[in-house]
């Protein structure tokens, strides 16, 4: 079976979910996994999907064609096998909050720090919150820390981090729920 990434993006409005979801449903698609958002004023998407004979990704974007006639912009990549699934990732899973002045370098700073710890970054979403005359910087950070880092020595990292940038940044672990 072939599976595909496609991206959807454009300016917001109701029933862009809608809409595609009805297109990979009558080309007969399966969505795998997903991932929606509004960025600023636009609709970001992106899918895993797959279907069992189509294996060209233009019959997928063709399929598409009305949504870019509407003002969507629509991605299609072709995946090699496995790019599919998500991969069995040992170690703790931690969520690190940053509240703060917008300002550049938060995220680039976090995930510096991040990388350099070999600290992979599962989830990763920024706001813009509070007024126009009291902007608030909110990033949230889903982590998954190596097997030989504790969460206590993440907290020491982000501690440093909060006073070199001051923002109030926080690290907790998170249980995960199987279904």
């Amino acid at each position: 079976m072939q599976h595909f990434a496609l991206t959807i993006i454009g300016r917001d409005r109701p029933g862009i979910v809608s809409s595609t979801a009805e297109i990979l449903y009558q080309l007969g698609c399966n969505i795998a996994d997903s991932s929606n958002n509004i960025l600023g004023g636009q609709f970001a998407m992106i899918l895993i999907i797959s279907h069992p004979t189509i294996t060209d990704r233009d019959e997928i974007e063709q399929a598409f064609s009305q949504l870019e006639e509407q003002g969507l912009s629509v991605f299609v990549r072709t995946l090699k096998p496995g790019g599919e699934q998500r991969p069995e990732l040992p170690g703790e899973l931690c969520m690190i909050s940053v509240y703060g002045s917008d300002k550049p370098g938060i995220v680039y700073q976090v995930a510096k720090v991040l990388s350099e710890n070999n600290i992979n970054i599962i989830d990763l979403n920024t706001k813009l919150i509070g007024t126009a005359e009291r902007p608030v910087y909110v990033m949230m950070c889903e982590t998954l820390l190596p097997e030989n880092l504790e969460t206590d020595e993440l907290k020491a990292m982000m501690n440093e981090l909060k006073n070199r940038l001051h923002v109030d940044i926080s690290v907790r672990t998170v249980t995960p729920v199987e279904l």
